[in-house]
């Protein structure tokens, strides 16, 4: 009927009644600043999260840029890394890695804040997830430990605060499978399933039997040998 709308008067037995129009109000999702956690962001339960599935999906990453690293696949290493750096699943790992499993999960940084319950370590993953991309480091708390060699020697130690902690995890499973495919191969510190207890045997096993080709072993601290405040650079000591 052209001209007719939903509050045209209508004819009801005797008299003109205007019809009665439900009105329905839509919900609209609006997109708000991108610093801002989304309610959508937030995972349902600190403690339902199918944590197999989401370290499963970081680990097969690792292995792919870790392949593309052997084959030298430089463009896909480049692609697959900026993947593992969007990816959800490497936000909750690393929170979790960051605030249950670390050693110094109740140590603070120069913000005060730890994540020690599940609805906090929630806040910090929506935190972490959106600051991804706009995210600026933050200075670290300066601590004085002893040494372990020498009890009566201090030696500094920089705590980051925990959203720091977090994204460097993130950033650490991007690129710990590239290097991990370039380095060395009878290089045992700071790596990942490599301890003392591997470079112990590797020392044993080229220097043991009657016509070992190499009888000692040497063991040099660089940083203690050097005076930290000296200007000579490594090639003036070394000629």
């Amino acid at each position: 009927m052209t001209g007719y709308s939903f509050s045209t008067p209508v004819w009801d037995g005797g008299t003109w009644v205007t019809p009665a129009v439900a009105e329905v109000a839509v919900a609209r999702n609006v997109n708000g600043p991108e610093d801002q956690p989304r309610k959508q962001d937030a995972p349902a339960g600190w403690d339902k999260i199918d944590w197999r599935a989401h370290e499963g999906q970081v680990r097969r990453l690792r292995q792919r840029i870790f392949m593309a690293a052997q084959e030298q696949d430089w463009p896909r290493v480049r692609n697959l890394q900026k993947l593992m750096l969007r990816s959800r699943s490497n936000t909750l790992v690393s929170v979790r890695q960051v605030t249950q499993r670390n050693a110094g999960r109740k140590t603070a940084g120069i913000d005060g804040e730890v994540a020690l319950t599940p609805e906090a370590r929630a806040d910090v993953a929506v935190r972490v997830h959106q600051s991804i991309s706009s995210w600026r480091p933050r200075a670290v708390r300066r601590v004085y430990i002893p040494k372990a060699s020498n009890r009566a020697k201090l030696r500094p130690l920089g705590i980051p605060v925990i959203l720091d902690r977090c994204h460097q995890n993130r950033v650490k499973n991007a690129l710990e499978p590239e290097w991990e495919a370039r380095f060395e191969p009878r290089s045992y510190g700071f790596r990942p399933g490599r301890g003392c207890h591997d470079a112990i045997a590797a020392i044993y096993n080229v220097c043991k039997g009657p016509t070992a080709s190499r009888v000692w072993a040497l063991d040099a601290d660089l940083a203690s040998a050097l005076d930290p405040w000296s200007y000579c650079s490594f090639a003036d000591c070394a000629g």
